[in-house]
């Protein structure tokens, strides 16, 4: 699957391993600005996955490309597993794998905040910080000048402070997205950027 945007994919992993039994593989950013996002599991579950990408996109607002590929042949992961990859020009991993020990769902919320523009991402956050208890977890890069904030705290306060922020953004650039993910899934977690 592929989306434009860190936080929309982020969304989207979301309900797709909500929803189905599937294990992702490898989150790779690409040039779109964007990721793909490449699971497996028993052939049901990933086409129920596709299908709740589909429509959570849809519900977004925002374009994605899904395929799913039956009983992938074997030496095709040549092509499709990426190996470690950094990218000097945005300073940090471009495929992301998932981590280790991420069995649950989180008790808390978290809030993306995505703009093209680093000044814009800032006012927003720094907003949002003043506006309720919330903490930076992280920023994700995806080049072009877009990037994600990614906040932490309970739901009323992310919300709050996402929907504050996300107001100060215009006219320092431009506002791609903004989202909150309730108890976030483990992959979602897992996949979080490090600050």
């Amino acid at each position: 699957m592929e989306v434009g945007g860190w936080s929309a994919g982020m969304v989207i992993l979301d309900a797709m391993e909500k929803g189905a039994g599937v294990r992702v593989l490898q989150v790779e950013l690409n040039d779109q600005p964007g990721i793909c996002i490449k699971l497996t599991g028993p052939l049901d579950d990933v086409q129920a996955a596709a299908e709740m990408a589909e429509g959570t996109a849809r519900r977004l607002e925002i374009p994605v490309v899904v395929d799913v590929i039956a009983r992938p042949a074997g030496s095709s992961a040549k092509a499709y597993a990426a190996g470690r990859d950094f990218s000097p020009l945005i300073e940090q991993l471009t495929v992301h794998e998932p981590g280790e020990n991420m069995s649950e769902q989180s008790g808390f919320a978290v809030g993306l905040i995505e703009t093209q523009g680093f000044t814009a991402v800032f006012e927003a956050i720094d907003t949002a910080l003043k506006t309720a208890a919330v903490e930076v977890l992280a920023r994700e890069k995806l080049g072009g000048g877009y990037i994600t904030v990614v906040i932490k705290g309970d739901v009323a306060a992310v919300t709050a402070a996402v929907e504050a922020g996300s107001a100060k953004v215009a006219g320092l650039g431009r506002l791609v997205a903004a989202h909150v993910i309730a108890s976030p899934s483990a992959a979602v977690l897992s996949l979080l950027p490090r600050s």
